[in-house]
């Protein structure tokens, strides 16, 4: 990846809060019109890193540039550049969600009148109800509207869903998906796995403060077991199966996993035994993150 084309560079990034250290050397790269996904659960370093990129804590030590500038040093300036959407959105209390959106739409610069008022018509929001009459999911869409309407260049996204019903979140795919088609930079962080696997062109994964894994979900998939299930014409002994791996044989059917570059050798040998049926099922991003947290050690990878 090219850093002239970086919006986002964190390189060796700390931050403690006494004793804590909740980052210990992060490195992040996310490139211009990307849709990045930064997952991890909580306590891992996600909101930690999200604040030092908004200028709202200052890094220990390390290198974080927005736009090739420290976040820090020119809140202001690069505040007007991006928009950010929290898991947990307050509103003024007397205000109309109308009149919210306008203000942080004013704090970055204007909004796009025509999409703004597009977005209120696909996420269903009445924008009349003051903020004390909003339910959470309608907190969360008057963030997004605000966000999404306004003419920025990236966009901050911490559980933006949270609180949203199914149909919103199909809603909210689609309109990323076309920030990303206007050029926007997203930096997507989200509990919601199939979210991710949708919208991120690249996702980083983080563990204790360090990323333990940064690429495609191409490129992610690659070291993780596919899982196989058939149904068989004839039932082999177990010991023809060692090369499969957590092999189930229920009657005639099988149930095993197999390292994703050794799926035509799986293929070759239990075509031997008379295939019924088969399915091949790729690694979900749920089943890599989830062995990440199994593992006892991780050797961190770089970004870049």
């Amino acid at each position: 990846m090219s850093p002239s084309s970086a919006v986002i560079e964190i390189d060796a990034l700390t931050k403690s809060y006494g004793r804590f250290q909740a980052l210990r050397g992060l490195d992040l790269l996310v490139e211009q019109g990307q849709v990045h996904g930064f997952l991890g659960p909580n306590g891992a370093g996600k909101s930690t890193t999200i604040r030092v990129l908004l200028g709202l804590l200052k890094a220990d030590s390390g290198v974080v540039r927005l736009f090739g500038k420290d976040p820090w040093s020119h809140v202001t300036e690069l505040h007007r550049r991006l928009a950010y959407v929290p898991g947990e959105v307050s509103l003024w209390p007397g205000m109309t969600g109308g009149e919210a959106i306008d203000v942080l739409g004013t704090m970055r610069g204007g909004l796009n009148e025509d999409r703004r008022a597009e977005l209120l018509e696909r996420f269903e929001l009445d924008p009349t109800k003051r903020g004390r009459q909003y339910s959470k999911g309608n907190r969360q869409k008057v963030a997004i509207v605000a966000a999404l309407a306004a003419d920025v260049e990236l966009l901050i996204l911490d559980e933006p869903t949270s609180g949203l019903d199914p149909l919103m979140e199909k809603v909210f795919q689609e309109v990323i998906g076309e920030a990303r088609h206007r050029g926007a930079t997203v930096l997507l962080s989200s509990h919601i796995m199939s979210e991710i696997e949708t919208l991120a062109d690249r996702l980083s994964i983080i563990r204790d403060g360090i990323i333990v894994r940064s690429g495609t979900l191409t490129d992610l998939r690659s070291d993780t077991r596919t899982t196989i299930h058939a149904v068989l014409h004839h039932v082999p002994d177990l010991t023809a199966l060692e090369t499969l791996h957590e092999v189930h044989l229920n009657g005639d059917h099988l149930s095993a996993t197999i390292e994703s570059d050794r799926i035509n050798e799986a293929m070759a040998l239990l075509t031997g035994y008379g295939l019924a049926s088969l399915t091949v099922e790729p690694p979900s991003l749920e089943s890599l993150f989830l062995r990440l947290y199994d593992e006892s050690t991780i050797t961190p990878e770089a970004t870049r």
